[in-house]
């Protein structure tokens, strides 16, 4: 047998170029993986295609009762400005969920994209039926006609029956034209799409909210052809290999400056007090409040289980901001057991409280609010065999350029949580100052710590978060 490769072995190839792409005539097989993550190499961890609007006719009452939601704008059963007109309209719309037949959803597990349209519209139908709600009520009640397909669905997916960042961002955006015959490929981009399929509020501040998570999401893609890039550079581990990884780390931080100025962009279209005072409260679960969701008909189908996980939608959620964790060694500090993300049972002050080991870090546990393909990638990513990080450690002293790289790319991921915390501060922070005492007073869950909708204290953690990223930097003399 001979001793060499031919000339067209695929090991003989030359290596595609990051900015280049693939010399004419060689295939492209790096992207071929990517489809058992549903992870798009042009947009990355949103569908190239716009989400499905609407349900087949055997699922047209759950269109039609959440349809019917948004188009008498439901108000939040909290305000305190309501009419008694308000309260008629809110309590007639949940009687109307309550006489709901109970629809079978066997017909819905043919199809991913059937199954996240259900999962879409009754998490939505869920979250007005439950905020609509009088303050006053001791316990919250989801009726069977929601419970059982929305826990099938949710089971199906291996998602909790929550509106989840995929339900708000990922799968919640169409076109700002419609399609042509000249444009028949045409693929969501920062600039061609809104996020207004459903919306709690009817408000384009609620549609810019969700719209700057997407141009994240869009703007990252690039990252995640360099990690690629990267991990295939790591796996030949010579001399050029470190100065393309390089190259590649710097670009990647780029990327992630980019990410962070579409961040800022909600400033442009969401005003901060429409979104503390009438968007944001939609999006709780229970673990942000002091109210026990149950689910009423949970005994009638053994196969199902109390959901435990009922945390709202968070941009914790994001597997483009984990995937850059992951990819840079940086989760084993942003994802520490300490930044739980908890409250202490004796002082509202605990945050970083520490867990046993079978307990899970905030960030870690946002991972099962994910699309389940997404998760798979994350998993697929931390186990790669020649993680970056560890590369980086070990040719510091003979590849200085590679470790200024590394920090240079981790850096940018603290100032895009920088760029976060300012975010919270404008939209959350500032707001929850201006509300009137006697109004805080009965908002018993926000009353003694600021609140993430996913449960957490949020000031606290998110610090930790960006002081744990800070702290991934690799100085030259110590690794």
């Amino acid at each position: 047998m001979a001793d060499y490769l031919l000339p067209n072995h695929f090991l003989s190839l030359p290596r595609p170029d990051a900015h280049i792409g693939s010399p004419e005539g060689v295939p492209d097989t790096s992207t071929l993986a990517a489809a058992d993550f549903d992870v798009d190499n042009r947009t990355g961890f949103m569908p190239p295609q716009p989400p499905l609007t609407r349900l087949p006719s055997e699922w047209e009452t759950w269109e039609e009762v959440l349809e019917d939601a948004v188009e008498k704008r439901i108000k939040l059963g909290s305000r305190d400005d309501l009419t008694d007109k308000d309260k008629e309209i809110s309590e007639g719309w949940r009687e109307t969920v309550r006489k709901m037949p109970v629809l079978s959803t066997d017909g819905l597990f043919k199809s991913e994209f059937l199954l996240r349209r259900a999962h879409h519209v009754l998490s939505y139908m869920m979250h007005f039926y439950i905020h609509s709600q009088p303050p006053t009520c001791s316990e919250i009640h989801i009726p069977r006609s929601l419970t059982l397909p929305l826990l099938r669905v949710s089971a199906q997916l291996q998602l909790p029956p929550v509106v989840t960042y995929s339900d708000d961002v990922l799968y919640n955006w169409r076109y700002k034209e419609p399609a042509t015959l000249d444009d028949p490929y045409r693929i969501p981009t920062i600039d061609n799409i809104k996020c207004d399929n459903t919306l709690f509020t009817g408000t384009n501040d609620e549609q810019e909210f969700y719209l700057a998570s997407a141009r994240v999401e869009l703007r990252g893609v690039e990252a995640l052809e360099l990690m690629r890039l990267t991990m295939d550079e790591a796996f030949v581990g010579d001399a050029i290999a470190f100065r393309r990884i390089t190259a590649y780390l710097h670009a990647m931080a780029e990327v992630i400056r980019g990410m962070t100025q579409q961040l800022l962009r909600v400033r442009e279209g969401c005003d901060p007090a429409v979104f503390y005072n009438e968007i944001r409260p939609w999006f709780k679960g229970a673990d942000s409040g002091q109210k026990k969701w149950i689910f009423d008909g949970l005994d009638e189908d053994p196969t199902l289980l109390d959901p435990e996980e009922l945390s709202g939608p968070s941009a914790g959620q994001s597997s483009m901001i984990h995937a850059l964790d992951v990819f840079f060694g940086v989760d084993q500090y942003s994802h520490s057991l300490t930044l739980s993300g908890s409250f202490s049972s004796t002082s509202a002050e605990s945050n970083a409280t520490y867990h046993p080991p079978n307990k899970k870090s905030f960030l870690d546990r946002m991972q099962i609010y994910m699309p389940r393909y997404h998760r798979a990638f994350l998993r697929h990513l931390a186990a790669n065999p020649r993680p970056l990080r560890s590369l980086v450690s070990a040719h510091a002293e003979d590849a200085p350029e590679l470790l200024g790289a590394y920090n240079a790319a981790v850096t940018a991921l603290k100032e895009f949580r920088d760029a976060h915390m300012r975010i919270v501060a404008v939209y959350i922070i500032g707001p929850s100052r201006k509300v009137p005492t006697a109004k805080v007073a009965e908002k018993d869950e926000e009353k003694e710590i600021l609140k993430g909708t996913g449960g957490t204290d949020l000031v606290k953690f998110l610090k930790g978060v960006r002081d744990r990223t800070a702290s991934a930097v690799m100085p030259a003399e110590k690794r």
